[in-house]
């Protein structure tokens, strides 16, 4: 069975910041690379991952922004946006639950489920864990 997720930029960040390779975000990014599920994106989500992760603040090496969104675009599918009623509290993150929404079986994984309204696709990075988990043991 395909999953598909769209990855909220503070799961990047965390996952290029951790300091223990078995935290949640690096997990996250192992499925990813390891293709267990299909991110989605379109052209805002990417050039909002381009502009955080490339803060000075981060000091992320190029190369590593480079690889993980080149990762995420090669296994990826490009999205289009579904207007949603469902309140987001910043605007900013509008564009990752609509992606989101442009299929039913999908997911947004985030650390700020609170910013997104509470529905079941709306998860964090143990949560998508546990769901891939339970699709491996099937």
């Amino acid at each position: 069975m395909k999953v598909y997720a769209v990855i909220d930029t503070n799961v990047l960040v965390s996952a290029l910041l951790a300091k223990h390779t078995d935290s949640a975000p690096v997990q996250i990014l192992d499925r990813l690379f390891s293709r267990d599920f299909i991110p989605m994106y379109n052209e805002e989500i990417i050039a909002e991952y381009n502009e955080v992760l490339r803060r000075r603040k981060f000091n992320f090496s190029e190369n590593a922004i480079g690889f993980a969104i080149d990762a995420l675009i090669e296994a990826g599918v490009e999205s289009e946006r579904v207007a949603s009623s469902g309140e987001v509290i910043d605007p900013k993150d509008v564009v990752f639950y609509e992606v989101s929404m442009s299929r039913e079986d999908s997911y947004l994984i985030t650390g700020n489920t609170k910013h997104f309204p509470p529905v079941k696709r709306v998860v964090t990075p143990n949560e998508m864990l546990e769901i891939l988990n339970s699709l491996d043991n099937k």
